[in-house]
């Protein structure tokens, strides 16, 4: 059964960083293209970030671009979201989310991803 596990949530002040981690056990981890997702509650799920499974491409929510960083390392097989800048609005459960390399669709589409991990929380504190 494939797995899915994010790592690094927590609780931070306003305008601090912190750092996601998510690894999944789907072979070869270099054929899946990777996202972030999250939601907060009382609203919808929502995008966050996404790689390519070539990791040559990066795609981002104008709410997080120039402060979020998605990043993979295929030899560790470990996808890291770095998040700096927090605002108390970025709190929510954060989701990392895995698909097929030979998934077309839109990477900021969460219909497109088959495997998803439990979730982990994220709370900025103002």
């Amino acid at each position: 059964q494939v797995q899915v596990v994010e790592s690094g949530g927590g609780l931070v002040q306003a305008g601090g960083p912190l750092r996601l981690s998510c690894t999944g056990s789907m072979r070869p981890f270099s054929n899946y293209g990777w996202g972030w997702f999250r939601q907060a509650p009382g609203k919808e799920r929502e995008f966050v970030a996404a790689i390519t499974w070539s990791g040559d491409s990066t795609y981002y929510a104008d709410s997080v671009k120039g402060r979020f960083t998605i990043s993979r390392d295929n030899a560790k097989e470990m996808v890291t979201l770095q998040m700096n800048s927090l605002k108390p609005e970025d709190t929510a459960v954060y989701y990392c989310a895995a698909r097929s390399r030979y998934v077309r669709a839109g990477y900021s589409s969460g219909s497109t991803y088959g495997f998803w991990g439990q979730g982990t929380q994220v709370t900025v504190s103002s």
